[in-house]
């Protein structure tokens, strides 16, 4: 739906609730807030991302995708919006992509403290038989032959097609490290409850923003 008042494009702050659409300053479309990431602008007039939409002072907002932003910053878009002299950073994308790692990793640990994470080949492996396992999680460095087993078992579950199956495999061996609070960690397996299920929302709006258009087209 196309926006028709520009002035839509600047939020009244975080508590005065914006409901469930704003104006994306990038594509000029309204969409939901959870396809949207709002920016503000800090004491120094640098653009700064508010991922949980807490920041005080009036926001904007953009298309969560890595095209977006980075349009945004070359089309000069923020200072459009704020209607002000802005600094946004060259590398605006990049900031959101870490802190949205971060985010993810974050969630990680805090499956980890909920104890519903199931750590190493083994423990893995007997959690798919046993436990409602609803993801794994793989090293980036993890070899061929471990993830290729554990594939196998999981396709020996009944349910859930294998290839319907969240598998994370975007993460080094030292942040899941630091995520999980021991060393060597390769595989890992998510068991079912509310801190997995957050974990697996952030992870999906890392990948989104990682691969999505900002016309809603995979990259």
């Amino acid at each position: 739906m196309l926006a028709r008042n520009d002035d839509a494009a600047l939020d009244a702050g975080p508590r005065r609730a914006p409901g469930s659409e704003r104006l994306c300053i990038v594509r000029r479309e309204v969409k939901p807030v959870t396809d949207l990431i709002r920016f503000v602008m800090g004491p120094d007039r640098e653009v700064v991302p508010d991922l949980k939409r807490r920041l005080p002072g009036r926001g904007v907002w953009v298309t969560a995708s890595r095209t977006a932003v980075a349009e945004a910053v070359k089309r000069r878009a923020f200072g459009r919006a704020f209607k002000a002299e802005v600094h946004a950073a060259p590398d605006l994308a990049d900031v959101v992509e870490r802190l949205l790692e971060q985010s993810v990793l974050g969630a990680l640990s805090i499956v980890r403290k909920a104890g519903r994470a199931a750590i190493g080949f083994a423990q893995v492996e007997r959690a798919l038989a046993r436990e409602p396992v609803v993801a794994l999680v793989h090293a980036a460095e993890a070899g061929h032959e471990g993830v290729r087993k554990l594939a196998a078992e999981v396709r020996k579950r009944g349910g859930q097609k294998a290839d319907d199956f969240p598998v994370v495999d975007r993460f080094t061996a030292a942040q899941l490290d630091l995520a999980f609070g021991r060393a060597n960690v390769v595989h890992a397996a998510l068991l079912a409850g509310p801190a997995s299920d957050g974990f697996l929302a952030r992870y999906r709006n890392l990948e989104r923003f990682r691969t999505i258009g900002p016309g809603g087209q995979e990259c």
